[in-house]
Order: structure tokens, then sequence, then C-alpha cells
């Protein structure tokens, strides 16, 4: 319950340097939601939903980013109760709940006897930052993409995507509106592959950007060329492009049974500084 000292409102574009200090608390872990506020400048036409924060005697001390991913911002557990309580008045905004696991444990618990089931939820992810060299020898044959690989990578994503989420992103007439944010992240030099005879091998995408860090997303080896050390080489290919020409820090989140992107991981040279839960409707 929030007190006369509190409360809870959207954040708009004056809000930005109070919301950039808050996220700053924890840059690499808020790396998404700082993202989506650097690029929107928090409004609500732009960021595709809203930012909410919650203010204590003025401040602001907590925010999340409710649009097609909900995700939490230095919330405590109490926070995310209150955001939900704000959201439960609306109805579900929302297809994914994801960020550190105590503020989406304590959302979906105050909001999971109104909401539909979840197709999903993966707790226990860990969160993995690397901020130095790789410890490995690179890929050289990984590259960043171009447009006139859109024909290869697109496909690739479309097939990494139905794997990891469980539906294809072209369904429902997504097909278009996937092609162009593959095409987008190429244009902005966030794509990187190794191809072989015109083939996608492996391929990894940078998600969103800060001056901080940048996070990585969609890494994938086809079923075919698993277990030949493609990702290991390739995501050290990544970390170090990334490094050199995007963000000084490089970070994901895995599956915590996804045992062999673990390894490869751990293998490049990134620890463990967080966990993460995901859940998906």
């Amino acid at each position: 319950m929030l007190t006369s000292r509190q409360q809870l409102r959207t954040l708009g574009r004056a809000d930005l340097p109070a919301f950039l200090r808050l996220a700053e608390q924890d840059p690499v872990v808020n790396v998404f939601a700082d993202y989506r506020a650097r690029t929107t400048n928090l409004e609500p036409r732009w960021l595709g939903g809203e930012m909410w924060g919650r203010f204590s005697d003025g401040e602001l001390t907590a925010a999340c980013h409710v649009g097609a991913n909900l995700v939490p911002v230095q919330c405590t557990p109490q926070d995310a109760e209150a955001f939900a309580a704000r959201l439960l008045k609306l109805g579900r905004l929302t297809t994914t709940i994801v960020g550190p696991e105590e503020p989406v444990e304590a959302f979906w618990q105050a909001v999971s006897h109104r909401w539909i089931r979840p197709r999903e939820i993966r707790r226990g992810q860990p969160h993995l930052v690397i901020q130095r060299s790789p410890d490995i020898d690179p890929d050289p044959a990984v590259i960043a993409s171009t447009t006139a690989h859109l024909d290869a990578v697109y496909p690739a994503c479309v097939a990494m995507y139905t794997e990891e989420v469980g539906v294809s992103p072209e369904i429902n007439g997504g097909a278009d509106l996937y092609r162009t944010r593959v095409r987008q992240l190429i244009s902005r030099g966030w794509s990187f592959a190794r191809f072989e005879e015109g083939r996608v091998v492996f391929k990894a995408e940078v998600a969103c950007v800060t001056p901080a860090a940048a996070q990585v997303q969609g890494v994938w080896v086809p079923p075919d060329r698993r277990g030949e050390g493609l990702a290991t080489r390739g995501m050290a290919a990544v970390v170090r492009a990334v490094r050199r020409d995007i963000a000084p820090v490089v970070s994901l989140y895995v599956n915590d049974f996804n045992e062999a992107a673990r390894r490869a991981y751990e293998r490049v040279g990134f620890v463990e500084t967080a966990r993460f839960t995901t859940v998906m409707f």
C-alpha cells in the first residue's frame, strides 16, 4: 500500500534524468530498460508502452517498463507488488515478464490469481557478464552481417526464436515485422554470423546498448553443427567486436538447463552476476 510519502505514476520526458540515475545503480542488469529510456525519451508512443516510477519523498526509487516486455528496474519485492496492484486494475498488457528473480517472482505472485496461466516460467536463469578480452581465440570467420546476408540470416533467426520461445515469430502475420527487426539489427552493425557456403552456422545479435553495456541475444548454431565449438569461438569473436566497437561490457542471460551454452560462455570468460526469471504467456 502506498503511504502519503509515496507515489506511483507514469514517467515522462522530464523524468528521464532521474530514471537514468536509477538505472545506473546497476547499469548492466538494467541495460534493456536503460536503452529503451534513452532511445524514446520515455515517450509512450515510442516506448510502445509506458515506464512507471515509484517515488518516496519525491525521489524515484524504483521503476517498471510496462509494454510487451514487463521489466522491473531496481525493484524490491514491495515495489513489484505496488506495480502489480496498478496493473491489475488495467489488465494484462504484456507477453513476457523478465528481470531479476526476486522482483519478478513477487510480481508474478501478486497477479497470478487474475492472469491467464503462462506458457512457461523459466527460473534461475544465470545473468552473465564479461568486461575484458575473451579467454579463448575468437573465430576469425565471424563477421558483422550486412544487408546482403539478410536472406541467410533471417531464417536462422526464425529457427532460433522458434526453438527458444516455443512459437514461431511469423505466426499471426508477424513475418514482415520480424524481418524488419532483423534488418534493423543488421543495419546497426549488431548482427554477427559465420557463413559457410551461404549458410549461417553460428549467429548472435546485440539486442540493446547503453554507454555502460550491450546485451547479446539470439545465440544459435544449427542442430547438425552443434558440438564443434562454433558457439564458443563465435561468442569470443562477438565479445571482441562488441567491446571494440559498441560497449565496454557484454551481458546475456541463459536458461539454467542449457548446460552446453553455459559451458561455452564460461570458456569464453563470462561470469555470473545475478539470476533472472522469465514468465512467458
